[in-house]
């Protein structure tokens, strides 16, 4: 079993700075989790109280069912993959992936094994017995990812691993890493893996869940369709989805919401609601549920971005910048145009909470887990 759980998680540095406010999070057995979120946001801290690295002010760290809170690194059953590699540079790779094992006290004939098997799951064979200043910067961090694997772990920690990386590398490497965690859970072996990036992209490509964090707090935890379809607050809604949701300050009459001197409707989703929301609110919707119309929200474009099959529009909507992708075909149609008229999609629309920044659209159960 390799279930980890945070309970009432804190860090304070200096006996004042608290840099993580008392987090709860369950990581099921075999599940990819992503801690994302800026820099600065403690998503590193907290995952260095997991592995050991970090004191823990107060709450508690478990995994497996077990309190780690005094245990050493060594002895929680995990494994640990940094952003620069930390291979030993004096050792060639075979070395490297051997080294935490002789530490064990395993013996020669199962280490050699364990290399073959490790180096054959990574396609590093080729480069056993080269040296680290011999390796590209993928090849070094396949070689970390391995010398974490041959431990057999329960839990995989991963920390910025690919931030040294171009993209086309990153790329490449997210792939692999999703790729073994599939076959690490279809072979029956204990998978679980908390990987922390600031990459919103590799958030939502790799991970089975995602917590979102800012300033030591846990903003919200959901899968990566949850977050980006029904955001809890005006924090995750800005900082999930590229190009980044709309956010547009307005006043709800009726069933319209008013951004300055026009409005839009809010559609049945919302409206069927009215009674809960605040005259004074945030209009959220993502510039892919944005369309081009013959009437609606009229803005002044003030550029144009070509993406290949999509351009993204940037206007002026009352004075509030506002992006709307729409098709290459579109696009041209509008000729020269320098006004423009955008239709929210009503069953695409979030409404927040000006002063506390909740998604008072939402159910109580899309809430974060």
């Amino acid at each position: 079993m390799a279930r980890v759980q945070l309970r009432n998680l804190e860090k304070v540095y200096g006996g004042t700075v608290k840099a993580v406010h008392g987090i709860d999070l369950d990581i099921a057995d075999g599940e990819f989790m992503v801690f994302v979120g800026p820099s600065g946001c403690a998503k590193s801290t907290t995952l260095r109280m997991v592995a050991g690295l970090e004191e823990i002010t107060g709450g508690e760290v478990l995994i497996g069912g077990q309190r780690v809170n005094d245990l050493a690194p060594g002895k929680r059953s995990i494994a640990m993959v940094f952003q620069n590699y930390a291979l030993y540079p004096h050792m060639k790779v075979r070395g490297n992936l051997a080294f935490g094992l002789k530490i064990a006290g395993r013996k020669k004939p199962e280490i050699e094994a364990a290399i073959a098997e490790v180096a054959r799951i990574l396609e590093i064979e080729p480069l056993l017995d080269r040296l680290p200043k011999q390796l590209s910067g993928g090849q070094a961090q396949r070689v970390a990812l391995g010398r974490a694997l041959i431990k057999k772990p329960g839990v995989f920690l991963f920390d910025e691993p690919l931030s040294n990386l171009d993209a086309k590398l990153r790329a490449s490497m997210r792939v692999r890493i999703t790729e073994l965690h599939r076959r690490l859970k279809a072979e029956g072996l204990s998978s679980t893996v908390i990987y922390v990036t600031h990459d919103q992209t590799e958030a939502m490509t790799m991970g089975d869940r995602i917590c979102v964090m800012q300033a030591g707090r846990i903003m919200q935890v959901a899968t990566p369709k949850e977050l980006y379809e029904h955001p809890a607050n005006l924090f995750v809604a800005g900082f999930i989805g590229s190009p980044e949701m709309n956010l547009l300050d307005g006043r709800i009459e009726g069933g319209d919401f008013v951004i300055g001197g026009q409005r839009t409707p809010l559609g049945p989703k919302v409206t069927d609601r009215l009674s809960d929301l605040p005259a004074e609110a945030v209009l959220g919707i993502r510039p892919q549920h944005l369309g081009l119309a013959q009437s609606g929200l009229a803005a002044r474009l003030t550029n144009a971005e070509f993406m290949g099959h999509e351009v993204y529009l940037h206007a002026d909507l009352e004075g509030r910048p506002i992006v709307a992708v729409v098709g290459a075909a579109q696009y041209e149609a509008l000729g020269r145009a320098e006004r423009i008229h955008l239709r929210p999609e009503p069953e695409h629309i979030h409404v927040f909470d000006k002063s506390g920044g909740g998604n008072v659209s939402l159910r109580p159960s899309r809430l974060a887990a």
